[in-house]
C-alpha cells in the first residue's frame, strides 16, 4: 500500500458503532480511509509527506451529521439581531436596544433568539419593544421558531387589531380588549407575511456560509435542511445552496427536505419532482440532493399546540378542550405519504406530541401496505411525547427516530410551560430515546439549530445522562431513557449518514470511506458520564483535509 497522506495515530477511534477501537491508527488517501490497523504497523503508513497527527489519547470519531437542521435562516439570524445569548427578558430587550443603535437606517429589526421561559406564560409583550424602538416595525423569532415578538409599529403596519381573527393553525396573544399583546404563535406568525421585507440573497447566501463555518467548528460535516423552501423571507433556499454548488463553497454534503405547504394539497408531489430531478441534473449529489420532504405535523406543547391525544390543562390543572393541533388532516396525511413514497421521497415528519407521533406513523403504514416495503427511510423529529405502544412501531414500519437529545432534561421551559399543562405521569412519556432503542427503533440525532444549541456533544451529554450539566434534577423520565454514550455516538454519525442515504460512504471509519472525521478531546469514553460535555473538537476533516482547527 502506498504511503498515507494522512495518518492519525496516538488514540482510540470510533467506528461509527460499538465501543472504539483501542491502539489502532487510520491512514488515509485520496481523502478516503484507506487502512485501519494496529499501532504496532502504522509506521509502514508512514511516507516523505505524509502528515501524522498526534491524537494524544483524543477520540478520532466520523464527522457528526445533523439530521434536523437550519442553517440558513440560523445564518442570517447570526447576521441579524441575535438574541441568543440573552439571559433573560431585560438582556433581550437590551440586545434589540444595541441592535437598533447600531443600525439605524435599517427600516426593519428582525432576528431572534427570545426564550419563551423568559417572560410569563412564554408571551413577551409589545411594550417591552416599543420602550426601546418606538419608530420602527420590530419582528423578533422565538428560539424554537414557532411564535414571533412583535412591536406595535410591526403590528399596525400589518393591519393587526381586535378583530382580526385567530388563523386555524395559529394564535395571537391578546390584550384584555382584544388588541395583540405582541406574541404570535404557529400560523399567526404568517400575519406579518405580506409587510415583511424579503431576505436579500446575498445575505441568505453569507448566512450559510457563517452557519457552515459554526457547524464544521463542531465536528458537522453533513446535514439534512429540515426546511427548504421559500420562507422566513427567503426566496428559495434550495437557490442558496445551488449558488453555493456553483461557486464552490458548500463544503459539507447536504440533503434538503422540501417543505410542504400545509394550505396546499396532493400537486405539491409533482413540483417536488421537479425540483428533485433538476437538482440531480447538476452533477453534485455528493453535495446537494432534494430526495427528502418535510411534512409539520403538528407545533409545539409549550405553546399548547402540539398534538396530544389526552387534552391539555389549563392553570388550575383542569382539562381544556385543547388538544393541540393536526395542521394536516390525517387521513388527508395518508394520502400525500403513500404518494410521495410511491415516487420515491423520503418524508421527514415534525411530530412531538403522541397524536402527531401516532399519525406521522399510521401515513407510513398505510404507504407500506399500498407501496410495499421500500429504501425511503422515512423518519419522526422530535418526539417529546411518545404512547408506549407506538415506540414498539417504530422498528417494524422502518421508521427512524430522530431525536433532539438537548431537550432531554429538566429546563424552565419544559417545567414551567409545559409539563403544568399536561396530564398526570406525562413527565414519564417525556423524549422515551431509551425505550425506542429498547424496542429496536433505528436512532439518528439532530440539533434543530438555531432553536437550539448546534454542539453535538452537548446533546450527546443530555442523551446518557437525561440531565444538563451542573444540575441537580433527576433524569428526566427516568434512567431507563438514557442511552449509552456508543449508541449516542452512532445516532449522530452513522444513525444520520443512514437516513441521510450517505451510509455507504460517510457515518464510520472504514476502509474506502470519505475521511470525514472528527477530533474529541478529551475522549469522551475515558471521562465520567457527568463530564462528556467537556470533550469538545480539536479539528475536523472533510475528506482527509482539515476544515477547523482549534487554536486555543
Amino acid at each position: 500500500m502506498p504511503a498515507a497522506d494522512v495518518l492519525f495515530t496516538g488514540g482510540p477511534v470510533f467506528t461509527g458503532s460499538g465501543e472504539p477501537l483501542p491502539d489502532h491508527a487510520v491512514a488515509v488517501i485520496d481523502g478516503r480511509v484507506a487502512a485501519i490497523v494496529p499501532e504496532a504497523k502504522a509506521s509502514a503508513h508512514i511516507g516523505e509527506s505524509t502528515t501524522v497527527i498526534q491524537l494524544g489519547g483524543a477520540l478520532l470519531s466520523p464527522g457528526f451529521q445533523d439530521a434536523h437542521v437550519h442553517p440558513v435562516g440560523a445564518g442570517v439570524e447570526l447576521l441579524q439581531c441575535n438574541l441568543t445569548e440573552g439571559e433573560n427578558a431585560e438582556d433581550a430587550v437590551r440586545l434589540v436596544a444595541e441592535y437598533a443603535a447600531a443600525t439605524p437606517d435599517a427600516p426593519w429589526i428582525l432576528g431572534g433568539g427570545w426564550s419563551m421561559d423568559h417572560y410569563p406564560g412564554g408571551a413577551p409583550r409589545r411594550q417591552l419593544l416599543d420602550a426601546v424602538v418606538p419608530d420602527r416595525p420590530v419582528v423578533v423569532s422565538s428560539r424554537d421558531h414557532h411564535s414571533v415578538w412583535a412591536n406595535t409599529a410591526a403590528i399596525r403596519l400589518a393591519g393587526l387589531d381586535a378583530s382580526t381573527p385567530d388563523p386555524e393553525d395559529g394564535r395571537i396573544e391578546r390584550e384584555d380588549d382584544g388588541f395583540p399583546s405582541g406574541t404570535f404563535h404557529e400560523g399567526a406568525m404568517g400575519l406579518f407575511d405580506d409587510v415583511l421585507p424579503a431576505t436579500d440573497d446575498e445575505l441568505a447566501y453569507q448566512g450559510l456560509l457563517r452557519a457552515q463555518e459554526e457547524l464544521l467548528q463542531l465536528g458537522i460535516t453533513g446535514w439534512q435542511d429540515a426546511m427548504v423552501g421559500s420562507m422566513n423571507g427567503i426566496s428559495n433556499i434550495a437557490d442558496v445552496y445551488r449558488r453555493a454548488l456553483a461557486e464552490g463553497t458548500l463544503t459539507v454534503h447536504v440533503v434538503g427536505a422540501q417543505w410542504w405547504v400545509r394550505s396546499n394539497g396532493a400537486e405539491q408531489v409533482a413540483e417536488m419532482i421537479a425540483q428533485r430531478e433538476s437538482v440531480s441534473a447538476l452533477g453534485a449529489e455528493d453535495r446537494f440532493t432534494l430526495g427528502t420532504v418535510k411534512i409539520m405535523v403538528d407545533g409545539v406543547a409549550e405553546n399548547a399546540t402540539a398534538a396530544m391525544v389526552a387534552p391539555y390543562r389549563d392553570a388550575h390543572g383542569h382539562d381544556t378542550d385543547n388538544r393541540g393541533l393536526s395542521f394536516v388532516d390525517p387521513e388527508l396525511l395518508k394520502g400525500y405519504v403513500t404518494q410521495l413514497d410511491a415516487a420515491g421521497f423520503q418524508v421527514h415528519f415534525h411530530a412531538l406530541g403522541d397524536r402527531a407521533v401516532r399519525e406521522a406513523l399510521d401515513a407510513i403504514e398505510t404507504a407500506r401496505e399500498a407501496n410495499g416495503p421500500s429504501d425511503n427511510r422515512h423518519h419522526l423529529a422530535h418526539l417529546q411525547v411518545v404512547a408506549e405502544e407506538d415506540t414498539r412501531r417504530f422498528s417494524g414500519l422502518d421508521a427512524i427516530a430522530n431525536i433532539q437529545a438537548l431537550w432531554a432534561t429538566h429546563e424552565d421551559q419544559l417545567d414551567q410551560l409545559t409539563l403544568p399543562f399536561l396530564q398526570p405521569g406525562a413527565e414519564a412519556r417525556q423524549y422515551p430515546f431509551g425505550e425506542l432503542a429498547g424496542h429496536g427503533a433505528r436512532l439518528a440525532a439532530g440539533s434543530d439549530w438555531p432553536v437550539s444549541s448546534a454542539d453535538p456533544m452537548d446533546a450527546v451529554h443530555i442523551a446518557v445522562n437525561r440531565i444538563a450539566p451542573g444540575e441537580d434534577f433527576e433524569p428526566l423520565g427516568g434512567v431507563q431513557q438514557r442511552l449509552d454514550l456508543a449508541t449516542a455516538l452512532a445516532a449522530y454519525t452513522s444513525g444520520t449518514a443512514y437516513v441521510n442515504h450517505r451510509d455507504h460512504d460517510t457515518g464510520r471509519i472504514a476502509e474506502g470511506y470519505l475521511a470525514n472525521l472528527v477530533v474529541l478531546d478529551p475522549n469522551p469514553f475515558a471521562v465520567p458520564a457527568e463530564e462528556i460535555h467537556t470533550s469538545t473538537v480539536t479539528s475536523t476533516w472533510v475528506e482527509g483535509r482539515p476544515v477547523y482547527t482549534r487554536t486555543a
